[in-house]
């Protein structure tokens, strides 16, 4: 059933109500000098939010939208104040968008835990399982691993041998993680493989003989990783995720590789084995990297685009093989041009078969 309501209670627990002072605090607004003991109960879109409720504009184009809407508070930058309809309070931000995720995460806070061993777990004896952490039916939780401070482990997943997870993670259904170590406050969403084989093998005069993989995988603190997503552990190296990166659904990352910080890798990606990602690189979805490739600090790698060669910081690429978009773009343009062109002899042929 539709409804205009953001967040089913049916799924989504809900806190509040909260003042306004509170709110303006969770979005790091610039405080009011009256009314900050005014209530609000929820949060929606402009187009819906009703008088209790608070929004957020981050977009120039939706103005008309602001000035129609009947939210209680709105969440905008300073330029747009003028256009706040009579009632409405604003809440002055320099990052509205971030301000919106910080009071959406007030209103909506995760789920509380569960602390303890459901009776369907399977825990080995040898396991250090902080009495904080959560962990769900059907979970294996094998010799030596351990489990941090209010980790939350969902069902059906498997903690390999002597993996090691920090503080307050987050593990879906059905995960598996092998030969890894966890940081703190890692979240990886239901069906993501952690820690299997690396695609490495030698030839053989018979066929293809399998070299052993005998690397880690290291997540660092704050490392999200998308549902069904992949990360093989290293062959002689570590396979290494950079705090703080975004992997999205359906990734696939190669053994030795290594992830800055803050790195975002969109769905489908797939990055071949000893590759380097510096810090703040961005990888749109579909994109692919060869093997033994290094790509700088903020690069750009645009949708579908073939790496096979280095990145240099800071720059954007694009295409198959991938190249420096403004290069890619005068390329594509010549190439428009000379497509419309008309064939010389093109008038001739015609008289000769007409």
């Amino acid at each position: 059933m539709a409804s205009d309501s953001v967040g089913d209670p049916r799924f989504f627990a809900r806190s509040g109500p909260h003042t306004l002072a509170a709110v303006i605090a969770a979005a790091g607004g610039e405080p009011l000098p009256a009314a900050a003991d005014r209530s609000l109960c929820g949060i929606a879109p402009l187009q819906t939010a009703g008088p209790d409720e608070v929004s957020f504009l981050d977009n120039r184009r939706y103005a008309a939208a602001l000035r129609q809407s009947r939210a209680g508070a709105v969440i905008l930058r300073a330029d747009m104040r003028e256009h706040l309809p009579a009632g409405c309070v604003g809440i002055v931000a320099r990052d509205p968008y971030l301000g919106w995720a910080r009071v959406a995460a007030l209103f909506h806070p995760p789920p509380p835990l569960h602390p303890g061993v459901h009776p369907t777990a399977a825990v080995d004896a040898t396991a250090a399982i902080d009495p904080t952490a959560e962990i769900g039916p059907f979970v294996l939780v094998a010799a030596g691993s351990r489990i941090g401070p209010r980790c939350r482990i969902g069902p059906g997943a498997v903690i390999g041998e002597s993996v090691e997870l920090g503080a307050d993670c987050r593990i879906g259904a059905h995960v598996s993680i092998s030969h890894a170590l966890l940081g703190q406050r890692v979240c990886l969403f239901p069906g993501a493989r952690i820690g299997q084989d690396g695609f490495g093998f030698a030839t053989g005069p018979a066929g293809f003989v399998s070299v052993p993989q005998l690397g880690r995988v290291i997540l660092e603190d704050d490392v999200e990783v998308g549902a069904n997503t992949c990360i093989d552990r290293g062959s002689a190296q570590d396979t290494v995720i950079g705090a703080g990166s975004r992997l999205d659904n359906l990734v696939q990352i190669g053994h030795n590789v290594r992830l800055g910080r803050c790195c975002v890798i969109v769905a489908q990606v797939g990055i071949s084995g000893s590759t380097v990602l510096e810090d703040f690189v961005v990888m749109a979805g579909q994109a692919a990297v060869a093997g033994h490739v290094r790509i700088g600090a903020r690069a750009r790698i645009g949708a579908q685009a073939g790496v096979i060669s280095d990145v240099p910081a800071g720059v954007e690429y694009i295409g198959s093989p991938a190249q420096p978009a403004r290069q890619m773009f005068r390329q594509w343009a010549l190439l428009k041009r000379l497509a419309a062109r008309k064939p010389v002899g093109a008038e001739q042929q015609g008289m000769d078969t007409g």
